[in-house]
């Protein structure tokens, strides 16, 4: 399984006892700086950023948020009123799939409201008024991600239009287009995605107001081509006349959030095999969705591999082998790096297994707020 790559930037010297276990902490003056970086390349490109909120979409930093993009794009109907409720700018929803009874709520909500194909949107065309953009999300069958499940573009893909069966008569009342197909991505691929994309949709230029890239792009990465993006947008609203829009989710909680985990049991079978109050079935599906095994704050290089899995029943629940920082023993803690983003907003209570409480730390004061923590009551009424 490989490696997911974390910065531990401040966190190396943050006391993993200050909070209790387990919890998820952001850290306020990494998260600037990965918004500083977008709102570098909003100023230098001219496009228009989006925050995606099915990454990231802790509202407390919504006002920190506002100061730099845009505004947020959201996935439906509970994310749009979250967007309203908290956050600044322009929001854009876009969803596979509309149910009849939230559209009427989502239009009067939304700036843009972007279907999945042009049934949807004729199916909804009754809800729809001046006030609200309407988008249609294409295919641009053009494969770049390297897990085919996870490749908006591979076959048979329920996301987007196919760019092969686009007619203009689908484009009737619609003011831009929107692509995604690129995951955890730099420049290049972007590059040819719209090299393949564009002679498709071209000669629908002139009716058209905007253009969404959409996400997947790791613009706040060290080594991504942030030049080359900027010239690249550059060119596309030259050539075009439209605006461009990008929706990096990832990207804005980059390295800026650790989940910190402790150590219930240590016992032997083949193998060291820890049990710790973190669960990747409740606390980083994917881990195993994905998959993928998390970095380890300060984990060493060499030793005794201590195999952790969650509390919870099920067999598969396991998170990885790792050398510990310190002896393996009941009570030592540890954290795993780069977990701010998708983690946090796919947590669950799957066989009662806690929540882990939210705390929002500034590297650069050491101020630490505790944001949330939940009760037993978080799992008993979500059945009830």
């Amino acid at each position: 399984m490989e490696t997911k790559a974390g910065d531990p930037g401040a966190f190396a010297h943050f006391n993993l006892h200050r909070v209790p276990s387990p919890a998820f902490v952001v850290d306020e003056a990494a998260l600037r700086r990965n918004l500083s970086i977008l709102a570098d390349v909003k100023q230098r490109s001219g496009a228009k950023i989006l925050c995606a909120m099915k990454a990231f979409s802790m509202w407390k930093v919504a006002p920190i948020i506002g100061e730099y993009l845009d505004g947020v794009c959201s996935s439906g109907l509970w994310e749009s009123r979250l967007a309203r409720d908290y956050y600044k700018g322009e929001i854009a929803t876009y969803c596979a799939g509309y149910k009849e009874s939230d559209m009427a709520e989502i239009v009067d909500i939304s700036d843009h409201v972007i279907f999945n194909s042009p049934h949807q949107h004729h199916r909804f065309a009754s809800f729809l008024n001046d006030s609200v953009d309407v988008g249609l999300r294409i295919n641009p069958e053009h494969a770049e991600g390297e897990v085919p499940k996870y490749d908006p573009c591979s076959p048979g893909s329920r996301l987007g239009f196919p760019i092969s069966q686009l007619k203009a008569e689908h484009l009737e009342g619609v003011s831009g287009l929107h692509f995604h197909s690129l995951c955890e991505q730099d420049f290049e691929p972007l590059k040819r995605t719209w090299e393949a994309l564009k002679p498709h949709i071209a000669p629908y230029f002139g009716q058209l107001s905007w253009l969404n890239f959409g996400g997947g792009h790791h613009i706040t990465r060290a080594d991504y081509q942030r030049d080359e993006l900027i010239a690249l947008i550059q060119n596309v609203r030259a050539e075009t006349g439209l605006d461009v829009y990008l929706e990096p989710g990832e990207a804005i909680a980059l390295d800026a959030g650790i989940l910190i985990g402790e150590l219930l049991d240590v016992f032997e079978n083949g193998i060291q095999v820890g049990i710790t109050d973190i669960s990747a079935t409740c606390h980083m599906p994917d881990v195993i969705e994905a998959p993928y095994r998390p970095a380890m704050l300060k984990e060493r290089s060499e030793g005794t591999p201590v195999r952790l899995g969650g509390p919870s029943c099920l067999a598969g629940d396991i998170i990885g082998d790792y050398v510990l920082p310190i002896p393996a023993e009941p009570g030592v803690r540890f954290a795993f790096l780069d977990q701010a983003h998708y983690s946090m907003v796919k947590t669950n209570t799957f066989n009662g297994v806690p929540l882990p409480s939210l705390w929002l730390w500034n590297s650069e004061t050491d101020t630490l707020e505790c944001v949330r923590t939940f009760e037993w009551t978080e799992f008993r009424d979500r059945l009830s």
